[in-house]
Formats: structure tokens, C-alpha cells, sequence
């Protein structure tokens, strides 16, 4: 069992789907709903000074890049004769050093990678006398915590993709909530993730009801805009019909190149893609279109305003958390994931704060012959022995003969394996895997990594101290071939259709069936969202009840509302399609 392949020469498969994939999927408005310009941000705040209002909160997420932004929008205020007082709640924040006691609860000490979620809400994070201090006249107070200093007569809110807002603290953009400089990404990222965005998130959904205009700050010096009754409105249809977020990719030391070479439209300037977030609903945005533009807002708006038509039955045990994720992971001539596990779930809200753990299966969309998958352990495996080889490699930099120790089971296209919370695993070289998982996505307890770097020629951090509290010893080879590699069955079938049921274990919550289709499936969503992707074929037509209608070409990832009601799936094209589904059981 090696790190990595000898190097392979990707080849077409026998018919390359002629369905191509769409890295931005987009939501059709009708003309005008889309607006841009900072010039257009500026003639709303004029006419609603014009109307008497006097406070305008342009309340906003983290990593928006301020100065650009507020210096062009102070012009153009400033030519259309309108110069306010202008309040920049970073300002506003509690001294760096209180509020360091104030989080260092949920951040987890020297680990580098895992904190405990914040709990407590957004206006802890402010010397509030000082927020409220506001002049008087026409003010315009700006940042994360805008609305918090008085009611607003006019609330606009700047969002920022969570892809674009890690790409800014990469480059040291911008910084975390009231830090005054940026740190290292690591640290930026972690601090993001347990304290950042839970406080910003729950300010948002309390939010949404009131904000008049939504602004997309990709472009901070061409913000795109949509008034907040036309979002929401939209937001309810889509609640009601169906979805794709865009997807976004990444490198990674072990990544490969199957998609790099089959989704046109990704930029080849990386060494590799390893992921693709395809559905990592904390991170994906929603994109709207109109007229040619195009506005962005965070997938999590959607589960704020109507999480119980998208979730159905499951709304009251998920909430706003979005339960199910589809991603890719791609090792095509790359090397083997680490060998790794996830945490029980009692362990994942006592240490971290998550309400449910990280159980995932792994879908082989394609892959080379001889791939395999790492999954369980050896029947000769004894954990102590285990345990002092990685730690002598993780010492020593040494590796390891990891076959001794973990179970490899062949790979083969349409294979599904299941990996409950504590099996020890990691995919193989030369596999393209749809992971089908519990949407928390960062709790990989690294146990051995092939004494490898990370693309920064790090060595990168192992947690072999927190994998051996969550190990299951006893998944070894026969538990792996009898509960973890389920064997489809045909649970249901009409002409030129039939529905698999594919698999699913104790542990998990969610089930994964496929649809095997020649000719148009009727299928009802039974008050539960349905997760699909279309993993053979040229593409599918996809009708719901609302009238609404889309081509899901190959590969791509869509979901079904609960209240969506029914759907119908076409195969376009001469091939037959396969749809892999996931919901909640």
C-alpha cells in the first residue's frame, strides 16, 4: 500500500458525457431585480434621506474589504450633494485583550486546528456604550454589527462568499472580528469557524426579515444589489422547487486530476484539485441572474427563512443546519487521503459543540482499475502496536507500513461504502468519490499522512491522541464486508425505471438510494429533502410542481425540497442515467 500511484495518463471514458458541467449555476430573476454600482447603493441611501431617514446601517459579514468600498461610496454620496457622518464599528469592539477572555473559551488552546463553538450572541463582542455613541444627523454606520447600535431607518447588508472571505485572509485582506491585524490562515480560519461566523450567523437570520437590500461584495469596487423583498421572494420559490449552490474547488497535497480535466470553466493554474465543495451548505453560496449580473448570497439564508419547507419532516431535529453533504474528493493520479476518522458523537459536542457528527459513505463516481479504498482494520491489527508505529513515524518521519494495520477493500465504479462515526479510513489513489456525508466537515483526526506536506512544505498535523478516544477496534475485515459494503437492491420499478436502495448503517441518519432511468421517473419527496446527483449519463430534465424546470448535466449536484412536493427526472440523450439520492431517514 503506497502513498502514491505511479503516474497514470488520464484517458476519455468509452462516451464522454456530452452534458457539460456547470461550475456557476445560477437562479434566474426577472429583468431589473439584479442592480450595480456602488453609484446604485449611493441613489437608495439618497432617496431614503430624501424620506426622512436619518440612521443607515450597512450591516455586514466578515471580509468585506472596507476601505474601497466605503472610500467609493463616500464620492459618490459626496457628488450627489450628501456628506453623512460615517461610524466604522470596528471602532466599536471590546479591547483586543478583553476580548480574547471573552472567546479563548471556544478556541480551543494550543490545538491548531479545533475549537468549541460560540454560543453567545454577536452584541458580546462590543463595548455596546460605546456602538450606541452615535452623532447626530444623518450617520451611516458600517461593518458587522451595523444594526446592533440603533434601529436603522434603512438596513442594507454586504455580504462576502465564505470561499472569497478565506481567499482575503490568505492574502491578509482582512482580519477576524475586532483583531486589528491579521494571523497566520490557520489561525484566522479556526478562529472564523468556531467564533466568527456562529455569532455572525445567528445576527444574520435574526436579520433577514428586515434587510431592504442586499449587497454582494465580491467586487467591492462593482457590488451587485437586489432589494430584500425580491430575495425573499425568490429564497420561497426556490424553497418550493429546487437548488444547485455553486460549487468551489481546491488543491490539496494528495489532490488529483479528473476534474480538472473534465469540468470545463475551472482554472488550470493549480497544481491540483483534491475537493470539490459541491454541497458544504456552512460554505456554499446561492448566485442570482438578471439581465447578465449576477448577486451572490450565503446558502444559509435559504434554512433562515425556510428551512421547514426545504428540510420537511427533519426541520425540527436540524433547524437551520443544513444535515446533508455532497463533495468530491479527487486523488486521479494524486496520492491516498490520510488514513483517518471521525469523531463519536458524543465526543463532537462535548469537545467541539456540534449538535451531530461527521458519519460519511463514499460514492465511487470513477475510478482507475486496482483503486482501492482504506476501510476498517486488518484482522491482524493490534491497536498498541498501531499506535506506537504512528507515533514513532509522526517522531521520526519515518513511514510506516500501514497495510499491517488497515483493511483495503477494491474499488469499482458505483461501489458505495459506508463510514459510520469511528471507522478508520481514507480513499485510495486513482479514485474520483462523491462523499456522501453529515454536513460537519472539518473533524478528520489525521492518524498517519504518509509523512507528507502540505502544499506549503509542511509536514501537516496528525491527532493520533484524539483518533484513539474514537476508534472502534472491532471494524475489522468481516464487520467491513458485511455492514459497510452494502449490496444494492431494487426496491421499487416501472417501465424504463427502477429505484436502488444502496445502503445505510445504524449510526447514520441519512439512507442513499439510486435511480436507474431509460425513460421519465416520477418520484415524491414524502416530506423529506431529497440530495441527488447525476452520476451517469449525458444529463437529466428536472420538472417539480412550481413549474420550474432544469437540465442537470453530469456529475452535477441539485437538491429537492421537501415542499417541493414530486418531481419528474428525463434522461436527455441516448445513454441510460444514474441518480444517486441521499435523505434523511
Amino acid at each position: 500500500m503506497t502513498e502514491r500511484a505511479t503516474e497514470i495518463v488520464l484517458t476519455d471514458p468509452p462516451h464522454t458525457p456530452t452534458g457539460v458541467y456547470d461550475v456557476l449555476p445560477t437562479w434566474r430573476l426577472e429583468s431589473g431585480a439584479i442592480r450595480s454600482g456602488v453609484g446604485t447603493i449611493a441613489d437608495v441611501i439618497v432617496s431614503a434621506v430624501a424620506h426622512g431617514a436619518r440612521t443607515i446601517a450597512l450591516e455586514s459579514y466578515e471580509g468585506v474589504i472596507w476601505p474601497e468600498l466605503s472610500d467609493g461610496l463616500r464620492r459618490e454620496l459626496s457628488s450627489r450633494g450628501l456628506e453623512p457622518e460615517w461610524y466604522d464599528t470596528s471602532d466599536a469592539f471590546l479591547p483586543e485583550r478583553e476580548l480574547s477572555e471573552r472567546i479563548s473559551p471556544s478556541l480551543g488552546g494550543d490545538d491548531p486546528l479545533f475549537g468549541k463553538l460560540y454560543t453567545r450572541e454577536l452584541s458580546d463582542l462590543f463595548d455596546l456604550e460605546r456602538l450606541r455613541a452615535l452623532p447626530d444627523g444623518v450617520v451611516i454606520v458600517a461593518g458587522p454589527g451595523a444594526a446592533l447600535a440603533r434601529e436603522p431607518d434603512l438596513l442594507i447588508y454586504v455580504d462576502v462568499p465564505k470561499d472569497e472571505i478565506q481567499s482575503r485572509m490568505r492574502t491578509g485582506l482582512v482580519t477576524n472580528l475586532g483583531a486589528r491585524e491579521p494571523e497566520e490562515f490557520g489561525a484566522m480560519y479556526k478562529r472564523a469557524y468556531f467564533v466568527d461566523w456562529p455569532a455572525l450567523n445567528r445576527h444574520k437570520a435574526s436579520l433577514l426579515p428586515r434587510i431592504e437590500w442586499l449587497v454582494d461584495a465580491q467586487d467591492p469596487g462593482r457590488p451587485t444589489m437586489i432589494p430584500g423583498d425580491a430575495l425573499r421572494s425568490a429564497l420561497g420559490e426556490m424553497s418550493r422547487s429546487y437548488f444547485r449552490v455553486r460549487p468551489w474547488f481546491f488543491p490539496g497535497p494528495w489532490g488529483g486530476h479528473w476534474m480538472r480535466r473534465r469540468f470545463p470553466g475551472l482554472d488550470q493554474d493549480v497544481p491540483n484539485y483534491a475537493w470539490s465543495f459541491e454541497l458544504i451548505a456552512p460554505e456554499n453560496g446561492l448566485v442570482f441572474e438578471s439581465d447578465g449580473l449576477t448577486l451572490e448570497c450565503s446558502f444559509d439564508l435559504l434554512m433562515f427563512q425556510d428551512h421547514r419547507n426545504v428540510l420537511g419532516e427533519a426541520a425540527e431535529r436540524f433547524g437551520y443546519h443544513f444535515p446533508i453533504r455532497f463533495d468530491y474528493l479527487d486523488t486521479f493520479g494524486g496520492g491516498n487521503l490520510s488514513i483517518q476518522v471521525h469523531p463519536r458523537p458524543e465526543y463532537i459536542r462535548e469537545q467541539f459543540g456540534e449538535t451531530f457528527t461527521q458519519d460519511e459513505s463514499y460514492y465511487i463516481t470513477d475510478c482507475v482499475p486496482g483503486a482501492h479504498v482504506n476501510l476498517g482494520f486488518t484482522n491482524s491489527a493490534s491497536p498498541r502496536e498501531f499506535r506506537e508505529a504512528v507515533e514513532r513515524s509522526r517522531r521520526t518521519g519515518e513511514p510506516i507500513e500501514a497495510e499491517r494495520y488497515v483493511h483495503s477493500v477494491e474499488s469499482h465504479r458505483h461501489n458505495l461504502f459506508l463510514i459510520p462515526n469511528g471507522t478508520i479510513h481514507g480513499s485510495g489513489v486513482n479514485n474520483l468519490v462523491l462523499e456522501i456525508s453529515a454536513t460537519p466537515y472539518i473533524y478528520t483526526f489525521k492518524i498517519y499522512d504518509w509523512v507528507r506536506r502540505d502544499l506549503e512544505g509542511r509536514l501537516r498535523p496528525l491527532n493520533i491522541e484524539r483518533a484513539w478516544e474514537n476508534l472502534y477496534f472491532d471494524r475489522r475485515e468481516e464487520y467491513v464486508r458485511e455492514r459497510l459494503c452494502p449490496r444494492p437492491c431494487v426496491i421499487r420499478e416501472g417501465e424504463g425505471w427502477r429505484e436502488l436502495f444502496l445502503g445505510t448503517h445504524e449510526a447514520i441518519f441519512y439512507a442513499v438510494h439510486r435511480y436507474e432511468l431509460e425513460a421519465p421517473l416520477e418520484a415524491r419527496t414524502g416530506g423529506r429533502c431529497h440530495v441527488m446527483n447525476l452520476v451517469e449519463g449525458d444529463a437529466v430534465l428536472l420538472e417539480t410542481e412550481s413549474g420550474r424546470s432544469t437540465r442537470i448535466n453530469y456529475a452535477e449536484t441539485f437538491v429537492v425540497p421537501a415542499a417541493a412536493g414530486s418531481y419528474r427526472l428525463s434522461p436527455v440523450g441516448d445513454r441510460p442515467c444514474r441518480v444517486v439520492k441521499a435523505f434523511v431517514k
